[in-house]
């Protein structure tokens, strides 16, 4: 199995460390929704709504980002 250079760890930390950012944000925007659901009034559910909505949007596109880096370093198969 080869070694991953220097430069390649560092994107897949920044990478992780984005994902799991991301991930945070997420799972907070999904509380809140929750929580909304029996404490505001509609206008104020859909508000949450669409901030978890733009949330998982972004945390989906994070794990596409990582699904492709490690696509394209993963060990050739010979």
């Amino acid at each position: 199995m080869k070694t991953l250079s220097r430069k390649v760890l560092d994107e897949l930390s920044e990478l992780q460390s984005a994902l799991r950012k991301l991930a945070a944000d997420r799972n907070a925007a999904l509380r809140m929704f929750a929580a909304s659901r029996d404490a505001a009034t509609q206008d104020a559910q859909r508000e949450f709504w669409l901030e978890f909505s733009w949330a998982d949007q972004e945390y989906r596109a994070a794990v596409n980002r990582l699904a492709q880096f490690c696509r394209a370093h993963r060990p050739s198969r010979t």
